[in-house]
């Protein structure tokens, strides 16, 4: 962990076995897509999110057939073994869901809930206390999540209004800032005002703009001690989600700044859903602040590596050591910091291979067909043939077996 940790909420929050803040390591979340009323659907996704390493699933909780169908979804995991917290992610009629269905409310972990969507003139307090007052009764925590696209409008408002009656009004976008970090501040304090703990809040203020993300949490995390929950709005599809989210995040994790973490990518047609978990621990993995699963160095390519054996080979090792992690990492203590090098070729291969815990330097355009593996910065052997894949594979199985204690 490096000196960011320093900065991030000292106030730990439990969500189930789960702690957001406190010094505890940055936790990732991510959030379903299916239809909660498919009970069936939605835990199965849950358990791809799981098994790819989420550590928090949100599912919405929209619908009186989606809150009838909350528990029977924990009931689901739980048969199969798995442990993740779910959260509820509520809008505009969250209060009648949790006093309608107590089941739903006993078997979420946390509940997530929107200032700006909880209700309107002199219904919103009320509706929003009765969600508090719930989270009390069962004692759970709660997300108070702002969002830039649901903005408490009659804050806003009333904040717009203020500025114009300056002798010098303040930008419109500083304005806007400053009623996203005003509502959940506000809500938070009113939380605590009906009761709920401090250690039982978390709060997030979210855009979709890189930079307006890194202003507002700024603010937030200089004015505040709670623990935060990172994340843009929406992301995006594809590179463009990743490098958004990548941009954003690492500024303020770098700075100390959030809690957990959510990359919120639009999946392509047909795509995997749990993508948006591997963004996420490779985010922070990468950066250092957490280790998930053995990192792959493999170069780039070039003229000098016009065989795509190398290409193949990285994307295969990549792929063996993600599958084989759920089973690692009950068995073996420390396995997800192993680092491993495919490389192309003999200009960097051999330097960037004794840097890591196993590497092999393929021959490039040229050289001689032969692949040296080192171990631990020494080389032990060399490989040749049309099986270099299984075998290498081989070499990183017996490795791990030798260097990595039983759990």
């Amino acid at each position: 962990m490096n000196s960011a940790s320093a900065r991030r909420s000292s106030v730990g929050v439990k969500v189930g076995a789960v702690t957001i803040g406190g010094n505890a390591p940055i936790v990732v979340q991510s959030m379903t897509n299916t239809d909660t009323a498919d009970a069936e659907a939605t835990a199965r996704q849950i358990l791809q999110l799981s098994a790819a390493g989420s550590e928090l699933v949100r599912v919405t909780v929209n619908t009186e057939a989606a809150a009838s169908q909350v528990a029977r979804i924990k009931d689901k995991l739980d048969q199969a073994g798995c442990s993740v917290p779910i959260i509820g992610d509520f809008h505009y009629n969250g209060h009648l869901l949790l006093t309608r269905y107590p089941e739903c409310a006993r078997a979420l972990a946390k509940y997530r809930i929107n200032p700006g969507n909880v209700g309107f003139g002199r219904k919103k307090d009320e509706q929003f206390s009765t969600m508090i007052e719930k989270a009390i009764e069962n004692d759970k925590p709660v997300r108070i999540g702002v969002n830039w696209g649901s903005l408490d409008q009659e804050l806003a408002t009333a904040m717009m209004d203020e500025n114009a009656k300056r002798a010098e009004p303040l930008d419109a976008d500083l304005v806007m800032n400053e009623a996203l970090i005003i509502s959940a501040l506000n809500s938070a304090r009113r939380a605590e005002e009906l009761g709920l703990a401090r250690d039982h809040i978390v709060l997030s203020c979210k855009v979709s703009g890189v930079q307006k993300l890194i202003t507002v949490y700024r603010a937030l995390a200089a004015r505040c001690d709670y623990a935060l929950h990172l994340g843009l709005t929406e992301a995006g599809m594809g590179s463009k989600g990743i490098v958004a989210s990548t941009a954003a995040l690492g500024v303020l994790l770098q700075e100390g700044i959030g809690d957990t973490i959510r990359i919120s990518l639009t999946p392509e047609p047909g795509g995997d859903r749990s993508r948006e978990v591997i963004v996420a621990q490779e985010i922070l993995q990468t950066m250092g602040l957490r280790s998930f699963t053995p990192m792959v160095t493999a170069c780039p390519g070039c003229g000098r590596t016009t065989s795509t054996v190398f290409q193949e080979l990285a994307d295969n090792i990549q792929a063996y050591v993600r599958s084989q992690m759920p089973i690692w990492k009950q068995k073996y203590r420390g396995v997800e910091t192993m680092t491993l090098a495919v490389m192309g070729c003999v200009v960097n291969g051999p330097g960037e291979s004794k840097h890591a815990n196993i590497g092999i330097s393929l021959p490039g355009t040229g050289e001689t067909p032969s692949a040296p593996v080192f171990i631990d910065g020494k080389k032990v052997m060399t490989l040749r043939g049309d099986n270099i894949a299984q075998e290498f594979r081989q070499i990183v199985d017996d490795y791990v077996e030798k260097k990595y204690s039983k759990c």
